[in-house]
C-alpha cells in the first residue's frame, strides 16, 4: 500500500477531505496524523472534539497492536482538559501515568511524524484496588446495591437461579435485613431453608429449596476464592471519581487489577457497577461541553461472555442514558463482534486496530466490522490486516453529530511513562491521597447475618419456652386431673359414709323399736311378780288387817295419842 512520497492526486484529495472533516473548533482529543497510501500527512490531525466524548466509543484490535497506548494517551489529555477520567489497569503497566516519559528515538520519531510536540508528564493518579487485594485504594460494594443481576453474572447462574436470587434479595428489602457482605446473603438463604424460615420461604414463592441450595453452594465457592472481600463497607461513593486536582487538571482514577486477573468476570462486573451505580446517582446534565467522567472499560468481552439477557438489557440501557448524565464509557476489546449488536449501536466514536484474519471465523468479523464503517477510499478489508503498531482506522462524530471521515492514522505517542509507575511511588500516592482514610479499613455493622443471628436465638428461646410451658401445662393438666378424680373420690366416700351412718342410725333406731315392742309385749303379756301378788286375794287380805293397824299408827302419829300397850 506504499506510495511516492508525494502521495499522488488521489492520496492528496483524500488527505484534504480528512484534514476538512477533522477540521473541528472546540477543544479536541488529539489521535494522531493521518495516513494516505503510506504517507503521513502531519497537516490533517486526526481528533475528537470534547463535547461528544460523551458520545462513548470503541477501541479494538488484536493484542499487541497499541490498545493500551490508545487509551493512555486519550486518558491524558482528558486530564489535562479537565476531565476526570476513570480506567481499569489489568496487566499493571498503565500505572505509569503517574510518572513523566522516557524520551528515546521512537518517540522522536513519531513526534515528527505526526507534527506533535511531545513533553514528558506525570498526571495526578489515585490508585485504586478491588477489596484491597494489591496496592490502592480499597474499593468495596454491599451486596444489597451490587444486585442480583450483577451478582448472578459474578456467580453464572441460569435464568431460573438469577430469578430466584432476585426475590432473596426482595425478602431481604421487605424484611429491613442488610446485605454488606456476601456472608449477610449466605445468611439470609440459609436462614429460608431451615425449619425456622421455611413459613417465609413458602410464603415468599417463586423459590425451590433444590434452588436456594444451589445458589448457596455457589457462594460458598465465591468466597472460598477469597472474592468475598470485594463486598462489605465502607462503601465506595461513586463521586469520588469525579474529582478535579487543586491545579485544574481532572483526577485520573486507575483500578490496579493484576491480583485479580484469574477472576475476570468478577472485575468486569465489578466495573459495570460502578457504572451503574453513577447512572443512578448523577443528575441529568444533558448536553455539555465536555463530559464529568470519560470511563474507559477494558477487557470489555469478558462483560458480555455468557451474560444473561436481563444482563445485556441492563448494560443497553446503562449506556444510552448515561450519556445524557455527562459520562462517557469507551469499551476496550479486540474485536467489535466482542460487543453485542444493540450496545456497539450506541459508540460514536470508533479506533480500531490491526485485526488478524488466520481463520475463517476471523475472516467473517473483518467482514463484519468492515461493514460497520461510513463509505472510504480505503480498502478497509486490506488495510485492517495490515496496520502496524500504534496505528488504527478512526472515525468519530463531529460536534454536530454526524461521522467524520474514516481515517487512517500514526497515533502520537502518550507522554507519560509507558511502563510501570516504581512501587514506591504508588505506595506514596497512595498514603498520601485524601480517600485513603475514608475507605482503607473496612468496617462492619449489625446486617444480615448479626440480625438473623439474633432472631433464630430468639425463635430458638421461644421455642424452648414454649416447650417447657407446654411440659408445665401438661403436669398442671395431670396435677388438676388427679386432683379432681381425689375429690371425686372422697365425695363418693364421704357418700358412702354418711349412707352406712344412716343404715347403721336406721338399723339401732329400728332394734331399739323392735326392743320397746318386745318390752311392751312382754310387759302386756307378763304383769310379774308383784303385780300378781298384787292381784292375789291373800294380798288383798293382808292389805285390809294393815290397813286397820297402819291407819291407827298413822292417826296416833297425827294427834300425839300415845300408842296402846
Amino acid at each position: 500500500m506504499d506510495a511516492p512520497a508525494d502521495g499522488g492526486a488521489a492520496g492528496n484529495a483524500l488527505a484534504s477531505e480528512i484534514r476538512d472533516g477533522y477540521a473541528f473548533e472546540g477543544p479536541a482529543i488529539q489521535f494522531g496524523a493521518a495516513v494516505v497510501d503510506g504517507q503521513v500527512y502531519a497537516d490533517a490531525p486526526i481528533r475528537i472534539p470534547l463535547a461528544v466524548m460523551n458520545r462513548h466509543g470503541l477501541v479494538a484490535g488484536a493484542t499487541g497492536t497499541g490498545k493500551t497506548k490508545t487509551l493512555q494517551l486519550m486518558a491524558e489529555q482528558l486530564v489535562e482538559q479537565g476531565v476526570s477520567v476513570f480506567l481499569a489497569d489489568i496487566k499493571g503497566d498503565l500505572s505509569g501515568m503517574a510518572s513523566p516519559g522516557q524520551p528515546n528515538d521512537k518517540i522522536t520519531a513519531r513526534a515528527q511524524d505526526v507534527g506533535m510536540a511531545w513533553t514528558p508528564t506525570a498526571y495526578p493518579v489515585e490508585f485504586f484496588s478491588l477489596g484491597g487485594l494489591g496496592k490502592g485504594i480499597p474499593i468495596r460494594a454491599s451486596v444489597s446495591t451490587f444486585g442480583p443481576v450483577l451478582l448472578s453474572k459474578v456467580l453464572g447462574l441460569n435464568a431460573t437461579q438469577e430469578s430466584s436470587l432476585g426475590l432473596v434479595f426482595h425478602y431481604a428489602d421487605t424484611k429491613g435485613l442488610w446485605l454488606d457482605t456476601i456472608e449477610d446473603l449466605r445468611a439470609v438463604i440459609q436462614f429460608l431453608t431451615s425449619d425456622a424460615g421455611k413459613a417465609d420461604l413458602k410464603e415468599l414463592g417463586g423459590i425451590s429449596s433444590a434452588t436456594a441450595g444451589v445458589i448457596l453452594r455457589e457462594l460458598i465457592n465465591f468466597s472460598a476464592q477469597g472474592a468475598d472481600v470485594f463486598f462489605g463497607l465502607p462503601e465506595f461513593d461513586t463521586n469520588d471519581l469525579l474529582r478535579v486536582a487543586s491545579d485544574g487538571r481532572g483526577v485520573l482514577s486507575m483500578l490496579e487489577l493484576p491480583a485479580v486477573q484469574d477472576r475476570p468476570d468478577l472485575f468486569s462486573t465489578f466495573l459495570m457497577w460502578l457504572l451503574a451505580d453513577l447512572f443512578h446517582d448523577l443528575p441529568e446534565e444533558g448536553d455539555l461541553d465536555k463530559p464529568k467522567l470519560v470511563f474507559f472499560f477494558d477487557e470489555a468481552h469478558l462483560l458480555f461472555n455468557e451474560a444473561s439477557k436481563d444482563f445485556l438489557d441492563a448494560i443497553e440501557q446503562t449506556v444510552r442514558l448515561i450519556r445524557s448524565k455527562g459520562v462517557g464509557i469507551f469499551f476496550v476489546t479486540q474485536s467489535p463482534k466482542d460487543v453485542p449488536a444493540d450496545v456497539l449501536a450506541q459508540l460514536g466514536n470508533r479506533v480500531q486496530h490491526a485485526l488478524r484474519a488466520f481463520t475463517p471465523d476471523d475472516q467473517k468479523a473483518l467482514r463484519a466490522a468492515v461493514k460497520t464503517y461510513p463509505h472510504t477510499q480505503y480498502d478497509l478489508e486490506e488495510l485492517l490486516t495490515s496496520l502496524g503498531i500504534g496505528e488504527a482506522v478512526i472515525t468519530v462524530l463531529s460536534e454536530r453529530g454526524a461521522p467524520t471521515p474514516v481515517a487512517w492514522t500514526r497515533m502520537r505517542a502518550p507522554q507519560s511513562l509507558m511502563d510501570p509507575s516504581p512501587t514506591e511511588l504508588i505506595d506514596a500516592a497512595v498514603n498520601a491521597s485524601p480517600l485513603t482514610p475514608k475507605y482503607l479499613t473496612a468496617t462492619e455493622r449489625d446486617s444480615a447475618s448479626e440480625m438473623l443471628g439474633k432472631k433464630v436465638a430468639e425463635l430458638d428461646a421461644a421455642a424452648a419456652a414454649a416447650a417447657q410451658e407446654a411440659e408445665n401445662a401438661k403436669v398442671r393438666e395431670a396435677a388438676a386431673r388427679q386432683a379432681e378424680k381425689d375429690r371425686l373420690a372422697a365425695e363418693k366416700q364421704a357418700e358412702k359414709d354418711r349412707e352406712a351412718a344412716a343404715k347403721a342410725a336406721a338399723k339401732e333406731a329400728a332394734a331399739a323399736e323392735k326392743a320397746a315392742r318386745a318390752d311392751e309385749r312382754r310387759r302386756e303379756e307378763d304383769p310379774g311378780v308383784v303385780a300378781s301378788v298384787v292381784k292375789s286375794g291373800a294380798f288383798k287380805s293382808m292389805l285390809r288387817s294393815a290397813g286397820t293397824v297402819i291407819g291407827r299408827e298413822i292417826t296416833r302419829s297425827i294427834f300425839g295419842t300415845a300408842r296402846r300397850r
